[in-house]
């Protein structure tokens, strides 16, 4: 049986307190090969070290402070994260901007971004990027370090065929697809095909968040990266195995996995 990787599940999160262990086991038993934990704070940079060592060689841990998360005391977060070991980790993320509900720390996440920015140079540590409603002020900054930049993921992309170039336009980087791409109303489908080569897409779900159909409205789960392979697969006209291979192979060039 071939198997997925899901590039980004909150495996960490309150909503998997009940029952973390048996939602591991649903995803290894679906199929999925491998998960990567992305942290949004110092506490959760933490919890998903842990998760990574509680399952070695199955959960990848990520390190950041999520722009949400970009509060007063953002400095000293940073400064907290920056004395973690680097190589314990496989991305900085997740990481980026986001005004969608406010712009109230607008300036300060541009500093928390391009600050964790200079640690993927610094570290070669590709970039897990969230970007909602920003992507203008995030391709401007990613444009001084573009020479520089390692790699990495935008997570997340709902956008359209522009600006679905416009971000395969920096080098190493690619698109992460999760469940939106399953929904009825969703375009990725159709411009998904038409402008992102096969080999710069990577599969996710952001569980507990965005649950695809047919699981629509309930809590997300790793195991439902298999969803988003049948659609993509679908869309690009491919087997499913062919498309999970070629998204597997694209996983261990972003992330450079041992």
């Amino acid at each position: 049986m071939f198997k997925v990787i899901d590039t980004h599940t909150h495996f960490d999160a309150e909503e998997f307190d009940e029952d973390r262990a048996e939602a591991f086991a649903r995803a290894s038993e679906a199929g999925v090969g491998k998960v990567f934990l992305p942290a949004i704070d110092l506490k959760t940079t933490h919890a998903v070290l842990a998760l990574s060592r509680e399952y070695p060689g199955y959960a990848y841990p990520m390190i950041g402070l999520h722009p949400e998360e970009v509060k007063e005391d953002w400095k000293e977060q940073l400064a907290e994260l920056r004395k973690m070991q680097f190589s314990d980790f496989i991305a900085i993320g997740e990481i980026g901007l986001d005004y969608y509900w406010s712009r109230e720390f607008e300036h300060e996440q541009l500093e928390a971004f391009e600050e964790q920015v200079k640690w993927s140079v610094d570290t070669r540590l590709p970039l897990m990027i969230h970007c909602r409603k920003a992507q203008n002020e995030m391709v401007h900054l990613l444009r001084q370090y573009q020479k520089d930049l390692p790699g990495g993921v935008f997570h997340c992309f709902t956008g359209n065929q522009k600006e679905a170039e416009e971000l395969l336009s920096f080098d190493n980087f690619v698109l992460g697809i999760g469940g939106v791409s399953t929904f009825k109303s969703s375009h990725l489908r159709e411009d998904l095909p038409a402008v992102v080569p096969m080999n710069r897409i990577v599969l996710e779900t952001d569980s507990p968040y965005m649950a695809p159909v047919p699981y629509r409205g309930k809590r997300n789960e790793s195991a439902f990266v298999v969803e988003v392979l049948k659609t993509l697969a679908k869309a690009y006209n491919v087997s499913e195995e062919e498309f999970a291979k070629q998204t597997n192979e694209t996983v261990e060039r972003v992330f450079h996995l041992k």
